[in-house]
């Protein structure tokens, strides 16, 4: 028995830690998973036959995440070798769709099986490890791909680690994650993720933005193109330390700052477009200043420095994360752009 690790799984998990009598502990605890619609709809099954299978075997309690979103949450809970059954059960289920659709596919070399968690930023610095140790000793030791994402998700304090692989693979690596995650509790509180219904796309004209609906363009007057607005409106790179606003009426709080964020190096492609056509566009909608680092020997993440007004900083933001969420998609859907 021990104590202390009772405390920390307390601070992370407010949930029952039970003892077993060989001495190990059994943790109850929560694992929330990020799924695209089509991912649910398989889990939940016909008349939710599945999932229904799936609590009983598995003895997990499994809830999906409600509302007409494009993605959705996927919540675990039980005692850790309930877990483990429950994501082997995921994982397995998944595998049989893959193998299903390729039997209506040209396609030869089967693609791998993909789950997302959804982890407290505060811990994914334990995931990663010192240089990247650590995720790189999950990488060889279970043989699964994982990646940790650079940026939070929108309005959260929690990031996706993708895991993809064999099944088998998958599940010893969500128990090493398990094992970081209450070893490493998250610091200060956290802000879930929670998905947002389907919106359909955004784009620029004028300081106006607009949504596409069928052949027109409709203007939108959302929390978005405010923010893009208020972007254009002020000095895009005021000079640091200035102490007079760059406008009558702005104070101070609209002065220049910097912002760093990472990037996975298998996103940076999307982020730059050829021959950095998309940051180029980024920088023009944001009205910021975007640096890219140079990728560093043994780093699987690239660092972005983004210099502007608050406003700048936002937008700027909000659509290089939105540029890799899209790429992320496609690429769990196999699909090359």
């Amino acid at each position: 028995k021990c104590p202390q690790k009772n405390i920390i799984s307390r601070k992370m998990f407010p949930h029952p830690i039970k003892v077993q009598s060989e001495g190990g502990l059994n943790v109850t605890l929560t694992i929330r998973l990020l799924m695209h619609g089509k991912e649910v709809g398989s889990i939940i099954g016909k008349k939710g036959e599945t999932v229904k299978k799936m609590r009983e075997d598995s003895g997990a309690r499994i809830n999906i995440s409600e509302g007409n979103c494009p993605e959705r949450i996927v919540t675990i809970t039980g005692p850790t070798d309930a877990i483990f059954k429950a994501f082997a059960m995921i994982a397995y289920k998944f595998e049989e769709d893959i193998i299903n659709s390729m039997s209506n596919s040209p396609a030869t070399s089967k693609p791998p099986v993909t789950l997302r968690l959804v982890v407290p930023a505060s811990q994914c610095g334990s995931l990663i490890g010192k240089g990247g140790s650590k995720i790189k000793e999950m990488r060889e030791s279970t043989g699964a791909q994982v990646q940790v994402a650079g940026d939070m998700l929108p309005n959260s304090t929690e990031r996706a680690v993708t895991i993809s692989g064999a099944p088998e693979a998958i599940i010893q690596c969500v128990k090493q994650i398990c094992v970081v995650m209450l070893e490493s509790p998250p610091k200060g509180a956290t802000i879930p993720y929670r998905p947002k219904p389907a919106s359909t796309p955004v784009i620029f004209s004028g300081g106006q933005a607009y949504t596409i609906q069928g052949q027109y363009a409709i203007p939108h007057p959302d929390q978005l193109s405010k923010l893009h607005q208020l972007a254009m409106q002020q000095t895009p790179f005021t000079p640091l330390g200035q102490t007079t606003p760059a406008f009558p009426g702005l104070d101070a709080s609209n002065q220049a700052s910097t912002h760093e964020l990472t990037i996975p190096n298998d996103l940076i492609g999307c982020i730059i477009g050829r021959q950095g056509t998309k940051i180029n566009e980024i920088r023009q909608m944001s009205g910021a200043q975007i640096k890219i680092a140079n990728a560093m020997e043994g780093s699987s993440e690239r660092q972005i420095t983004i210099t502007g007004t608050p406003a700048n900083i936002s937008l700027a933001q909000y659509l290089i994360n939105a540029r890799s969420e899209r790429e992320q998609a496609l690429m769990l859907m196999g699909v090359c752009h």
